[in-house]
């Protein structure tokens, strides 16, 4: 089984065993699971899933690649929805700022929002500026330089909507790139600041927006289609044994990650 670190809820694997209501998976059916926050215990050999929360696993679509989907890909995936992306080409596309691009949200979000036909800007640290250009960035911004850590692109245009994966990402430091009617998904945790601007904002052109992904199966479906197809990437950090799920989990705490880091059991 490969579980994805950090969250300990996301899971791929093949089935051992089913409960008597359960008809539409069988024995050996190789399956990725999504395990409720609040019990989650993925770190492990065997685990109980809910059978509404998990889905076959296609093939040609590794344990590994799928393991990273649940939290992340969904919250990508359901953040872009929220400023009416449409991922069937139909889409005029806006201009968009997505941060924290290299970690495992970012990496999701980046290849979505160009599936959507947005202009993409992105930031991320300079050791991570090739990787997320390959991802289909148009514009990668390193969030040390002043032009990062101000958010501004080169072309000087303002962003119509920011998806915000990075901790510490203020409003005051967005409200200034956006234009006349943009909006900010604040799919980090919200700090106070961002808690008081979404209530704030409800009321002005400019708005910040706090996010909550819901587990939604079909848009998991979706989401390892795209990976099979080849249209969507999972970008694997780093897997490890079991033996060395500490050190793993060490990583994952570290905030340095590229993209998913991976458990094998």
């Amino acid at each position: 089984m490969f579980v994805l670190c950090g969250t300990v809820t996301d899971v791929a694997g093949e089935i051992a065993e089913v409960g008597s209501a359960v008809k539409e998976f069988k024995v050996g059916d190789k399956v990725v699971a999504a395990l409720k926050f609040w019990k989650a215990g993925g770190l492990a050999e065997y685990v109980a899933a809910s059978g509404s929360l998990t889905v076959l696993r296609p093939d040609g679509v590794s344990a590994a690649e799928a393991a990273g989907l649940p939290m992340a890909g969904l919250t990508a995936l359901q953040a872009l929805k929220a400023i009416g992306t449409q991922f069937n080409g139909t889409g005029s596309g806006s201009n968009i700022l997505i941060t924290a691009a290299s970690g495992g949200v970012g990496t999701y979000a980046v290849q979505l929002a160009k599936l959507g036909n947005h202009n993409v800007t992105a930031t991320c640290g300079a050791r991570n500026v090739e990787l997320v250009t390959s991802m289909g960035a148009d514009e990668v911004l390193d969030y040390k330089t002043p032009e990062g850590a101000a958010l501004n692109n080169s072309s000087g245009k303002k962003y119509d909507y920011i998806v915000n994966n990075a901790k510490g990402g203020k409003w005051s430091e967005f409200k200034p790139t956006l234009s006349s009617r943009g909006r900010v998904v604040d799919v980090a945790p919200p700090s106070f600041g961002n808690v008081v601007a979404w209530i704030l904002t409800r009321f002005t052109k400019k708005k910040l927006s706090v996010f909550l992904m819901s587990l939604t199966m079909g848009e998991l479906r979706f989401l390892l289609d795209l990976v099979k197809e080849g249209k969507l990437k999972t970008v694997i950090d780093s897997q490890h044994p079991f033996e060395k799920a500490a050190e793993a989990w060490d990583k994952c705490l570290s905030g340095h990650t590229t993209g998913k880091v991976i458990i094998e059991i």
